[in-house]
């Protein structure tokens, strides 16, 4: 993890490229994110920055969340997290960041709350094969053999149908398609995990992003 931004999703629409193909995009809202805190070797132990994301109600702030967002010049805000590593420690306590931290082109990993399913069997929870589809097959879409019989008992972390979604996910490798600063929105091709309204984060991609930071991200951190 060396750079990343926080936001929302807004939903999914469509735009032509250069070529004039059809790409499929997701749309961010990604303003302006607060520096919180700093994170250092010699105070935590580690090395990071903590960002915040949309400002809480008055009726929803503590006054230990007031208190750390003073430091900072802000209000408390809803989402907070920590991006690790040494590549956006110029961005002072304070300072915002933008979205121009990536480049449009750049490949990103996106992370959300899935949408939650309810209740599911294992074919949709784990995609499990289907047994036989005949009148004389007694199985279905049943969950199959539970266990071997010399154990007498079911072995923890058994594929079992049970609540489908609603968990963290990554969608990895995803090419960021446009940015737009004065809008605060940022398009990426495909889709990303969550439901319209909820939290993300974008960060570069483990696999293909570059680490470096945009040098006019940097140059209007202050701002």
């Amino acid at each position: 993890m060396a750079k990343g931004i926080l936001g929302k999703k807004v939903g999914m629409t469509q735009i032509f490229d250069a070529d004039g193909i059809l790409v499929p995009v997701t749309v961010l809202f990604v303003e302006p994110n607060v520096v919180l805190q700093k994170k250092t070797m010699e105070t935590d132990g580690y090395v990071a920055i903590q960002l915040g994301f949309d400002d809480k109600k008055p009726v929803q702030r503590t006054k230990p969340a007031v208190g750390h967002a003073a430091k900072a010049n802000a209000n408390p805000k809803r989402f907070v997290k920590e991006i690790a590593g040494e590549e956006m420690q110029a961005f002072e306590v304070g300072s915002l960041v933008k979205a121009n931290i990536f480049k449009e082109g750049e490949i990103v990993d996106v992370t959300g709350i899935s949408k939650g399913k309810g209740y599911a069997g294992v074919i949709k929870r784990y995609n499990f094969s289907i047994g036989p589809k005949a009148h004389g097959s007694g199985y279905h879409r049943g969950i199959g053999s539970m266990n071997s019989i010399d154990p007498a008992r079911i072995f923890k972390g058994r594929q079992m149908p049970g609540r489908l979604g609603g968990e963290v996910t990554t969608v990895q490798n995803l090419e960021v398609v446009k940015i737009d600063l004065e809008k605060n929105i940022m398009l990426v091709k495909g889709n990303v995990p969550g439901a319209k309204g909820s939290y993300i984060l974008v960060r570069n991609s483990v696999k293909k992003g570059t680490k470096e930071v945009n040098p006019e991200a940097l140059a209007l951190g202050g701002e």
